[in-house]
């Protein structure tokens, strides 16, 4: 058959399930599609321009005279609301904080004392902007601060800090060893006339993202916020969320409805139908990932990087609608599988700024593209390649069930995942080949785990992290096994004998993909400490002679759990808690001797 007989057969399919879908869509489905899709976009707009709802205004009720220097404060902070300048209102807790006859009434609660401290703080903003308007700066602002955040890269993570300043002052030197012959701060023109730039922090998009340096006085300066990564994940993944439910629900109303089994007797494979059904839902989602990327500002390298966690979302869900027996268990699976993924886009790319572990999020391609930042081949590799991989194994896993004795069966979900890693056995060297198409699914949830962990102290993270390790690798390296010896053809390997050479091959096969992801060490995570013990615990040693100490781990723990496995649902149980006990004690010593 030829690749263009395949092609055609894949666009007919294709164009059939753009039709049906079309036909199943009533008016009101495409009006709430539309006005969530507006309200995504009108948020994100609202959130690049720095303005919109203010969701902590009117929190504190301070009472103020209205001849008082301090009504202009209370009238320009949102979370503040103007009350009479009644010291009554304290006593009948209808104010927290009222200025009067030159003395300042607090509420003696908790929401008192955080009160007066919002007023301070509106109190002191306002006199930086007095003073910023003041034609005379080096006067208002004797002491300067100019500080420019920089990527933190791994030289600054070894030893130099993750951005420079300059401190200077009347007459002062500018840092590098000149003297500011004006009498002010280095910078200051002294003639134009300007106001004095001071950080703003939600306004212009400039701001947002890429504002990389600030300026001003000391009380002035504060860290970067994240703002930009959290617009850009929720401007990205809610859109696919919306395109995931309806690519679920069609594939799970032709098993329920039995209405595949007409294309089952076609000529077309089971990639074929499944690639024609998928591909109008890969271009909904790169239609939205274009829109949202030209809404923001972003470039193709923003498509690039969101591509593969659409592959990702499709993937999940296909899989899902594939073992799911009602729409109720889909929607629960298909939620469960949608925090999982949005939390490893999102949470990364929070820290875009701030540290290298960021770059496990493919959204953290797109935060630096927005700032206006380069981004390496590897760098993007690194970022990308595992959802890439996750996404492709994916359809491959759910492929193997799309036929008839699986695809209008109500077997339980655990079992149809058992049965979708049998299809994909042919013999004992399959243990081996499934171990090495793992490693992608292995490499995303451990670089998940590291990064919910890396910001608790080391000492707190490291045992977990180890915990989580042995146990998202031992399963990776037997559950596929244990599928083979009790539901597809390994039957006759559920022996002592079987299953040492099962455990000894997926143990080898594991090893060796292991080795395909050195690029951990690539891309500088190994400066992030539990980016080292990650590493470590993977194999990464740096001493060649000790590449034998993973493989005989991978050996024998694969052929702990495998020995568990040839004796029922129980013995794999407690193989596997073995296998990960041992796998957890190496990772300890690894990293006890690396220091």
């Amino acid at each position: 058959m030829s690749g263009r007989d395949r092609l055609a057969r894949t666009l007919r399919i294709a164009r059939w399930e753009v039709s049906r879908s079309a036909d199943t869509l009533d008016r009101t489905t495409v009006v709430v599609f539309l006005v969530a899709l507006l309200a995504a976009g009108t948020v994100v707009a609202t959130g690049a321009a720095g303005g919109g709802v203010a969701p902590d205004r009117d929190i504190y009720r301070i009472g103020v005279a209205p001849d008082s220097a301090y009504r202009a404060p209370v009238e320009d902070t949102a979370p503040l609301r103007l009350v009479a300048a009644d010291p009554g209102l304290v006593a009948s807790s209808r104010a927290e904080v009222v200025v009067a006859d030159g003395e300042v009434v607090v509420a003696d609660s908790a929401k008192g004392r955080a009160a007066l401290a919002a007023f301070r703080s509106a109190v002191r903003e306002h006199n930086l902007a007095l003073m910023s308007a003041e034609a005379n700066r080096s006067a208002a602002f004797p002491v300067v601060v100019d500080l420019r955040y920089v990527s933190r890269d791994t030289g600054a993570l070894a030893g130099t800090g993750a951005g420079s300043g300059t401190t200077t002052g009347s007459g002062g030197t500018d840092g590098s060893g000149g003297t500011d012959e004006s009498g002010g701060a280095a910078g200051d023109d002294g003639d134009d006339g300007g106001a004095f730039a001071v950080p703003d922090l939600g306004a212009g998009t400039a701001d947002l993202f890429g504002g990389g340096t600030s300026g001003g006085s000391p009380a002035e300066i504060s860290p970067p916020f994240p703002f930009a990564s959290l617009v850009l994940a929720f401007a990205f993944l809610v859109p696919m969320n919306f395109v995931v439910q309806a690519y679920g629900s069609t594939m799970l109303e032709e098993r329920i409805g039995r209405r595949g089994e007409l294309l089952l007797v076609s000529p077309a494979t089971p990639g074929e139908i499944v690639a024609g059904k998928t591909l109008p839902y890969l271009g909904a989602m790169v239609g939205l990932v274009v829109a949202v990327a030209a809404l923001v500002g972003g470039g193709a390298l923003s498509v690039a990087a969101v591509l593969p966690i659409a592959l990702t979302f499709l993937g999940a869900t296909f899989a899902t609608a594939m073992f799911a027996r009602s729409f109720k268990e889909l929607t629960f699976v298909t939620v469960s599988v949608s925090v999982f993924l949005t939390a490893y886009a999102f949470v990364p790319a929070i820290f875009t700024n701030v540290t290298p572990v960021a770059l496990i999020s493919p959204l953290t391609v797109v935060v630096r593209d927005l700032q206006g930042g380069s981004v390496s081949v590897a760098e993007y590799l690194f970022s990308t390649g595992p959802a890439y991989l996750v996404g492709a194994s994916l359809f491959v896993l759910g492929v193997g069930v799309y036929r008839e004795e699986d695809l209008f069966t109500q077997r339980p979900v655990p079992l149809k995942l058992l049965d979708a890693l049998a299809a994909r056995i042919a013999g004992r060297r399959s243990a081996a080949t499934l171990a090495v198409l793992s490693i992608p699914f292995v490499l995303l949830a451990e670089l998940l785990a590291l990064a919910l962990l890396f910001a608790l102290p080391r000492e707190a993270a490291l045992p977990v992290l180890f915990v989580v390790v042995a146990g998202i690798e031992e399963v990776a390296k037997s559950l596929h096994v244990y599928a083979g010896l009790h539901e597809g053809p390994l039957g006759d390997d559920r022996t002592t004998r079987g299953a040492l050479v099962l455990g000894g091959l997926a143990g080898l096969g594991f090893f060796v993909g292991e080795k395909l992801f050195v690029v951990i060490q690539a891309v500088g995570l190994t400066a992030v400490p539990l980016g080292e013990a990650t590493a470590a615990t993977a194999g990464v040693l740096p001493v060649g002679a000790l590449l034998v100490a993973p493989l005989a781990l991978h050996v024998v723990t694969a052929s702990v759990s495998a020995l568990g496995a040839v004796r029922g649902p129980r013995g794999y149980a407690a193989g596997l808690a073995a296998a990960v006990t041992l796998h957890a004690g190496y990772n300890l010593a690894v990293v006890t001797s690396l220091g």
